[in-house]
């Protein structure tokens, strides 16, 4: 075994080797060194603030639904590590894929019935895109190769996916000219109890219309616009999509990586309102924060067209593709999500953060305090100084991370309610300090 760093020799090492995301080489603000998690909580190596430990209001990235270190999840691991980590899924197949894939069909939308295994979220829009584009390829229509999304979304940080984030102020602004040139509609209206704004609808119907001889696909993320902006809209919108899509034979995808399994309160965000997308898009949660894995779905009428066409395959095959350890993880991790109340979790955390953060509606600075299901933001009219908000949500012991102008938290759905509370605290003291 090498011998062990202490804290301050790691960090050193960290500033002057790890790349971190969306951040400088080399880094500028020394990140936080996390010794173990458990629960709702991360013990850090050393004090910060005067914490050693902080309760986690992020889910890691809104993955970590069921916390940490949780015992179901690591049975599964550990009983499929005796069996095998990692098989080629090249010309093999094993039981934890072909389990985790049924599941997948089970609980997703009628009529998504085939299920391709990814490495991350990025990759599994790359291969809807990709599925997309190639069934019409097959189906000899190789013009309808654009795609369109409304303004405010975020899908990834891969080629495709960079192409439909919004090009104007979003992260990825600085590849234009470069990326495709994708169609953009205005960012749908905020309030997801807001009735459909029927000029909107008309946009998009129009949009859809004229451009449908060279659309391959819309793709959006159903009612939660994650990292573009924490937006909500109405499930409205994506029954107009829908509708529009099928009148002129366009594809639609929907990007569920950040909203399914429960995290809106509907188990896929498609449930609120009632439509099934040609192609799903399923991560993060996926696993439970425990491995990296995603998923693209996509109906039997998307799968024969591409099997009709000169190329009868889809040419794409991560190397850890259907890996075995995160496929019996993710089957143990819906297993456990769905065994439980799931849904009243996830109400009961929507009680507490509307109770919490509405105090921070009277912060000077605060433009808006918005909540749907396990998913809290603060909207700044400002951009957040984020090493204030961060020094303040911790002396709260609480680990956020805000973006943007936003102040946000996603818990884990075990998250008690005076971690809730606390997680609120630290909110409300992140916006008011930053």
């Amino acid at each position: 075994m090498p011998e062990p760093l202490s804290p301050g020799e790691l960090l050193d090492l960290d500033r002057q080797h790890v790349w971190h995301p969306y951040g400088p080489m080399p880094g500028r603000t020394a990140p936080l060194l996390v010794e173990s998690a458990s629960g709702v909580r991360l013990r850090l190596a050393e004090p910060v603030e005067g914490r050693d430990e902080l309760v986690d209001g992020m889910s890691s990235w809104w993955s970590a639904v069921h916390g940490y270190n949780h015992p179901v999840l690591n049975e599964a691991a550990h009983g499929q590590l005796e069996r095998m980590s990692h098989v080629m899924f090249g010309g093999l197949t094993h039981e934890p894929a072909v389990r985790l894939a049924k599941r997948l069909v089970d609980i997703t939308p009628e009529p998504l019935e085939h299920v391709f295994l990814a490495d991350s979220g990025s990759v599994s829009v790359e291969v809807a895109v990709k599925m997309c584009l190639q069934y019409w390829r097959s189906l000899g229509k190789p013009r309808k190769q654009r795609l369109l999304t409304w303004r405010g979304g975020y899908h990834g940080d891969t080629w495709q996916p960079m192409s439909v984030c919004d090009p104007d102020g979003g992260m990825h602004e600085l590849w234009q000219g470069v990326l495709p040139r994708q169609i953009f509609a205005d960012a749908p209206p905020a309030g997801f109890d807001a009735a459909p704004d029927e000029a909107y609808a008309a946009q998009l119907r129009e949009l859809i219309g004229r451009h449908a001889e060279e659309l391959a696909a819309v793709i959006v993320e159903p009612v939660v616009q994650g990292a573009g902006g924490m937006s909500f809209h109405s499930p409205g919108y994506l029954r107009v999509l829908r509708e529009a899509c099928d009148a002129h034979g366009v594809l639609l995808i929907f990007d569920e990586i950040a909203t399914g399994f429960g995290r809106t309160g509907s188990l896929f965000a498609a449930g609120h309102a009632g439509v099934t997308p040609d192609v799903m898009c399923l991560g993060k949660a996926l696993t439970g924060g425990y491995l990296t894995l995603a998923a693209t779905l996509c109906t039997a009428d998307v799968a024969d067209g591409i099997s009709r066409g000169a190329l009868p395959v889809l040419a794409h095959g991560p190397t850890f593709m259907g890996n075995p350890l995160a496929a019996a993880v993710a089957e143990a991790s819906i297993e456990l999500l769905l065994s439980q109340d799931w849904a009243q979790e996830v109400k009961r955390i929507e009680t507490g953060l509307r109770e919490g953060l509405a105090p921070a509606a009277e912060h000077a600075g605060v433009r808006e305090v918005r909540v749907l299901g396990a998913i809290g933001v603060v909207q700044l009219d400002h951009e957040v100084d984020m090493a204030a908000a961060t020094r303040a949500a911790v002396r709260e012991g609480v680990w956020l991370r805000p973006f943007r102008d936003l102040i946000y938290t996603m818990p884990p759905y075990i998250t008690g309610d005076d971690d809730l509370a606390r997680i609120c605290a630290a909110v409300c003291a992140a916006a008011r300090e930053g």
